[in-house]
């Protein structure tokens, strides 16, 4: 426990609810409930995934797979040419949106903030599902102007495109494009200066033949005007295989390389099915021919009960390094024996590798995606993105970290870390979790199959609307909170199953302290709930064997994975 300041408090003895007076127990004189609102003294998250403690790296140029573990999908990379590395994944309605990491070797990631980190750069999220919001940001180096771009689509917004020179400080507002429909846009800046936007869009004329049907669509940009100039062309239509009936031909991206045009595409949807393919061509509008040996990267064909499987391989983008070889980054899932996971679609790395002809290909035949990978020459460092690892937050910064994000917008509205310093305070809006709102919410992303999460939280429920604890979140419909509140007019800590049809309580037990500490615990197949009033000297089971395929992908659909974090609210 950190020392404190006296909080600005009312006396746990006198909270009202009309007639009723519900009172809870001080713990001590300097951490008395607030008025309305949740305090969290501190958090933690602990990996503990069986794998990372019984397959240790070999040496100190391996790292594991995947390199963003949870939901850090539709990853996307580039290269300045002077040895820095940027990636972006995609984050949705979450705020702020558009994660940044860096790195000088392809191992060692730094994140170094959000792309997204104003509310006027994410307009019309406000009132989308979890899954809305900002889809498939790709982010591309263009040396003519020495300038980043990050170009992506906002659901119900449109497309649209920020820059910036330093790609850790701000970037602008954004510059949205009405001309290029659709979905997946990708800046491709040629060799000779010209620079282009590639992207999935619907069939020709807007007359599906099959669901699924879609077409790659490139136009040249004018990077002076920042407009688009010139045609729109289709060059791809159905997919690499039209015969076949393909469906979603997406997440296109083009490279030069030597004078031949390269377009990379994802097919075949973001499940088991999702897969890369690669055509070449003479120019960015092609024709482009298709590799008679595509796919490129996929796992669909594989043993569904083998040993790790990964999954869903898809949504990829290539980069060359300073030595000259070739990697891909791609969007993968992990699912528990075969069947589900709460992780979402994660970061991977793999070399790529060429054939004589000139191919470049992430996988072949029955090749497995490997959870150790190995980059000869470079040192991993102590800090790394993969692998088990533990955070402790105290929340004595000014501002949330990078790890934590909120819902359709920033959400200062609901929460403060500077009211009483040294907590994270969460009021007790009148907002439920279930609302597609922006919520009194403060989450991280789930990264393990195996994880446990603690809180220490000062809150005294003052009605039976008032709850306040952790919440784990799928979306709307999809989650489990382990709150205090009152239930049947008696002070309690309890388990709700929050779903289309309000909130189940699945457990409770009574609880008069204002300080209680938390937890949540997860083996891949199940949660656990916990709680503590002696601050965690010891635990006391709320209830265990909670299915934890409630909130994967599986049951709920959706692009995102689970979120744990801190709540409160005024609706029940």
């Amino acid at each position: 426990m950190k020392a404190r300041l006296t909080l600005i408090a009312i006396s746990a003895g006198m909270l009202l609810s009309g007639a009723a007076v519900y009172s809870c127990t001080r713990a001590s004189a300097s951490e008395k409930p607030q008025k309305s609102a949740a305090l969290f003294d501190s958090f933690s998250y602990k990996g503990m995934d069986e794998f990372y403690d019984s397959n240790p790296l070999p040496d100190e140029s391996s790292f594991y797979n995947p390199i963003l573990p949870g939901w850090y999908s539709d990853p996307s990379i580039c290269s300045n040419g002077k040895g820095d590395y940027y990636l972006v994944t995609s984050t949705f309605t979450y705020f702020p949106g558009v994660p940044i990491f860096h790195s000088t070797d392809l191992v060692n990631w730094t994140p170094i903030g959000h792309v997204l980190d104003r509310p006027s750069q994410l307009d019309n999220i406000g009132t989308q599902h979890v899954s809305g919001g900002i889809f498939a940001p790709d982010i591309a180096y263009n040396p003519v102007n020495e300038t980043y771009y990050m170009i992506t689509t906002n659901v119900g917004a449109g497309n649209f495109f920020v820059k910036t020179k330093d790609p850790a400080g701000d970037w602008s507002d954004p510059v949205y494009l009405p001309e290029v429909q659709g979905i997946d846009p990708a800046f491709f800046f040629d060799n000779d200066g010209r620079a282009y936007i590639v992207n999935n869009d619907d069939a020709p004329d807007y007359k599906p033949e099959y669901p699924g049907h879609r077409t790659v669509r490139v136009v040249e940009f004018d990077t002076a005007s920042e407009k688009c100039v010139g045609e729109r062309k289709i060059v791809v239509n159905k997919g690499c295989r039209p015969e076949e009936k393909p469906i979603w031909c997406e997440g296109p991206h083009i490279y030069n390389l030597d004078g031949i045009y390269y377009l990379m595409t994802a097919e075949g949807g973001t499940g088991d099915w999702h897969s890369e393919v690669i055509y070449r061509g003479k120019s960015p509008f092609g024709p482009f021919e298709p590799w008679e040996g595509n796919p490129i990267l996929t796992q669909r064909h594989l043993d569904c009960n083998r040993v790790n499987p990964i999954t869903c391989a898809g949504h990829a983008d290539l980069v060359k390094t300073a030595e000259g070889d070739w990697w891909a980054v791609f969007l993968a899932c992990r699912p528990v024996d075969g069947k589900y996971e709460n992780l979402g679609r994660e970061t991977f790395m793999m070399p790529v590798s060429w054939t004589s002809d000139g191919w470049p290909y992430i996988t072949r035949g029955n090749e497995e995606i490997p959870m150790i990978v190995r980059r000869a020459g470079v040192t991993r460092g102590n800090d790394v993105t993969f692998g088990n690892f533990t955070k402790d937050y105290d929340f004595s910064s000014a501002t949330l970290g990078p790890d934590w994000h909120t819902l359709r917008g920033d959400a200062t509205a609901h929460y403060s870390l500077s009211d009483n310093p040294g907590y994270l305070t969460i009021k007790c809006s009148a907002v439920s979790s279930r609302e597609k709102k922006e919520l009194p919410f403060v989450c991280r992303r789930v990264q393990h199959h195996k994880y446990e999460c603690e809180t220490r939280m000062i809150f005294c429920p003052e009605d039976e609307t008032q709850c306040a604890g952790m919440l784990v979140m799928k979306d709307e419909s999809h989650q489990y909170f382990l709150n205090r509140c009152i239930e049947d007019g008696s002070q309690c800590v309890a388990l709700h199953k929050i779903g289309n049809d309000g909130s189940e309580l699945l457990a409770k037990s009574p609880v008069s302290d204002n300080v209680i500490m938390l937890k949540v615990d997860s083996d891949g197949n199940n949660y656990g709930f916990h709680f503590s009033t002696d601050d965690g000297k010891t635990w006391k089971e709320l209830m265990t064997g909670v299915d934890a395929n409630y909130t994967s992908t599986a049951t709920a659909g959706g692009f995102t994975g689970t979120t744990v974090g801190l709540y409160a609210s005024s609706v029940r």
